[in-house]
């Protein structure tokens, strides 16, 4: 097992590096979410490029049900898959869609506490907040979800997240704040609601940094937390501009090629 998830986790990391498509990886390592986690820690440790932030993947309470799975994962976010509103991102056949996130910029302090992150507190290591768009798909040639694990081993199935323009966090009900993405060229708009995210986005946080807390994980700089969709994965049938915007937080852009 120590040698096939070696190989497994060198394959994926070659794709990822290569932004190349391998064929899809033995379901063993994504029926499982603790052999998924595994191969996810395995995967980013292969990586040199500087880590700038985590996501929160999963967060959907009815997928978590549809999937039996009772808490959503994390998983690193590398330098290169952070992009500024409006830049354009390559797709292909694996490319599962795009969503709308709340995201947060955490305070380097936080790796000092040593307390258990509650509703209570979660709040006072954030300095800013922002929307993002995230492109999430796979480096494997496959489609669709069938485990939590899928997701969760293929470095998060993140692709690229753009961010828009950074505001210094006030609260607000972040638990119900009306979302949307637009197609430009066809007009199409899908909707969501910040209701959506693992109970709201602060809450997805929370889940998020105590899971690095568990995990010891340590960062020198601040860093961004993505906190998952709002509109859920919206399928990209069609190419072009998108814009995507939450209420009280902003709006954040993308061309999808």
């Amino acid at each position: 097992m120590k040698k096939e998830i070696e190989k497994i986790a060198d394959k994926l990391v070659y794709a990822y590096k290569r932004n190349k498509l391998i064929n899809p990886i033995p379901i063993k390592f994504t029926k499982n979410i603790e052999n998924a986690t595994k191969l996810r820690k395995l995967c980013e440790s292969k990586i040199n490029t500087k880590v700038v932030g985590f996501k929160a993947g999963g967060t959907a309470l009815p997928v978590l049900k549809k999937l039996k799975e009772k808490k959503p994962f994390y998983s690193a976010i590398f330098k290169n898959n952070v992009l500024k509103s409006g830049k354009g991102v390559k797709i292909n056949r694996s490319t599962l869609g795009i969503e709308v996130e709340v995201g947060y910029l955490i305070s380097k302090k936080f790796f000092d506490n040593k307390q258990i992150i509650t509703m209570k507190n979660v709040s006072k290591f954030i300095t800013h907040m922002m929307p993002c768009i995230e492109i999430v798909g796979y480096r494997q040639k496959k489609q669709g979800i069938k485990f939590l694990g899928d997701l969760a081993s293929d470095f998060g199935a993140n692709i690229k997240f753009l961010i828009g323009a950074k505001k210094k966090f006030r609260k607000v009900n972040i638990g119900n704040l009306k979302c949307n993405i637009k197609n430009v060229k066809t007009g199409n708009v899908v909707n969501g609601n910040t209701n959506s995210v693992y109970i709201n986005p602060l809450n997805s946080l929370r889940f998020v940094l105590n899971k690095m807390r568990k995990d010891r994980v340590k960062l020198d700089t601040n860093f961004f937390v993505f906190t998952g969709s709002t509109v859920g994965v919206v399928p990209l049938k069609n190419r072009g501009n998108y814009i995507a915007n939450i209420e009280k937080i902003g709006t954040v852009k993308s061309t999808i090629r």
